[in-house]
């Protein structure tokens, strides 16, 4: 147990040991989109090799923190893709300062159906009340009704064909009623008047009779 314990330690202690010996440097940087050159605000900076420890890039891309050489540094932000990089050593000022690019990263998210129904059961009962529409049989009866058809030829306006026959027809009655007129004008060809004369000449031989 003694030699474990002791083991652990040992090695506790060279860990440590190895962190201290890395440099320090302050870690720097503006985080761009490599497609438009747009800063990338509110990017999270998370040093892999410091227990994942995080920073937040502010509104205009920029990020300062105190990491080591040799330290693996992750950039993610949503509708990016992550990116990494290693803090070289060997950095005689102790400062490193990057410009770092990110690629917008498109995600097709899959189709999503909203329905207006709560459950199962809601939908179900809301099926079986439907009313499908008719078929074409149907719309054509309906079409060929008798309410159907007046409330058409109310609202129709007439075709050519039927205009054609509308005045041939009035026309038709135009004549006949002027050959009429012209007929009735002629005592000759007047009936009545033939009826009247007769009358008058049967009127007068009886006149003649009495006296």
């Amino acid at each position: 147990m003694k030699i474990i314990f002791t083991a652990v330690i040992i090695l506790f202690i060279t860990g440590y040991t190895q962190a201290q010996e890395k440099p320090l440097v302050q870690f720097s940087g503006i985080i761009y989109n490599i497609d438009s050159n747009v800063v990338v605000p509110y990017v999270t900076v998370t040093n892999r090799s410091k227990q994942n420890k995080m920073v937040s890039a502010n509104f205009q891309g920029y990020f300062s923190f105190v990491a080591n050489e040799g330290d693996t540094i992750v950039f993610s932000s949503v509708g990016y893709r992550r990116e990494a990089l290693v803090i070289p050593p060997g950095r005689e000022d102790k400062s490193y300062t990057v410009i770092v690019k990110m690629k917008a990263e498109v995600v097709n998210l899959p189709m999503v159906t909203v329905l207006p129904w709560a459950s199962v059961d809601e939908f179900t009962k809301e099926f079986m009340s439907l009313k499908f529409a008719d078929d074409d049989l149907e719309i054509a009866k309906k079409n060929v009704t008798r309410s159907s058809l007046m409330a058409m030829a109310k609202n129709l306006p007439r075709d050519g064909q039927e205009m054609r026959g509308v005045n041939f027809q009035n026309n038709h009655i135009a004549l006949t009623n002027k050959a009429m007129n012209m007929r009735m004008a002629n005592p000759l060809l007047n009936p009545f008047a033939w009826g009247s004369f007769i009358q008058q000449i049967i009127n007068g031989d009886k006149g003649k009779g009495n006296n």
